[in-house]
């Protein structure tokens, strides 16, 4: 059934192997509950004085989702997509555009569960909110960035035509480390061999709520 105020919940991403849909609020407890122990929180995220390490993560993905929905402008926005391998949830897939209108430049970042990677599932999660930002969004760019050691994560863009754009230094919590930053344009989207078949379904509500 259609949302009457809010048709980002009926947006839909369909790969060969995986299904996205918005994240939404009755997901929080399962996303929380499969987060891997080795996935790195944002250092700006609120932390606070509980006793069970795994309820204090999971208190970072609930305020983040309340915070990208409840902020939620044309000119900033944070979408973020729960992945299913079947009935499974899997992982989480976020594309993120600031100032969109007028740069058209989309970011993006992603886990999986420890138990699926391998599987080429991170390629086609993100390759699934690259044929939505090439496609539907018109996006001119897409950036992202990685830890100079995840390889990983840097594999999955190189792999679907990103290239170098640079590197930063950050603070960690063992210290400074290097930031990798890549970068893939439209033309190398649209002329590159590594897409995925993408099904796209339900964006044409959504379409005033990025500026559209």
């Amino acid at each position: 059934m259609a949302h009457p105020y809010w048709p980002l919940f009926d947006l839909e991403l369909t790969t060969p192997d995986l299904h996205l849909r918005p994240m939404r609020e009755a997901d929080l407890v399962s996303v929380a509950g499969i987060m891997p122990a080795d996935l790195e929180l944002d250092p700006a995220a609120t932390r606070y004085a509980v006793d069970d390490e795994q309820v204090s993560r999971g208190i970072v993905p609930c305020q983040h989702y309340w915070k990208a929905f409840g902020t939620w402008h044309p000119q900033a926005w944070r979408l973020n997509f729960t992945v299913f391998a079947g009935d499974e949830m899997i992982g989480v897939q976020e594309l993120e555009g600031n100032d969109f209108p007028t740069l058209r430049t989309v970011d993006s970042s992603s886990w999986l569960v420890s138990g699926v990677r391998g599987r080429g599932y991170g390629k086609q999660m993100r390759s699934a909110v690259l044929a939505l930002a090439f496609g539907p969004l018109e996006a001119r760019d897409a950036i992202t960035s990685a830890w100079h050691d995840n390889h990983a994560s840097l594999g999955v863009s190189r792999a679907l035509g990103y290239r170098d754009n640079g590197l930063s230094l950050h603070r960690r919590d063992d210290g400074v480390d290097v930031m990798t930053h890549l970068r893939l344009t439209r033309n190398d989207w649209l002329t590159g061999a590594a897409r995925q078949d993408t099904h796209i379904s339900g964006f044409d509500q959504c379409r005033a709520l990025f500026g559209l």
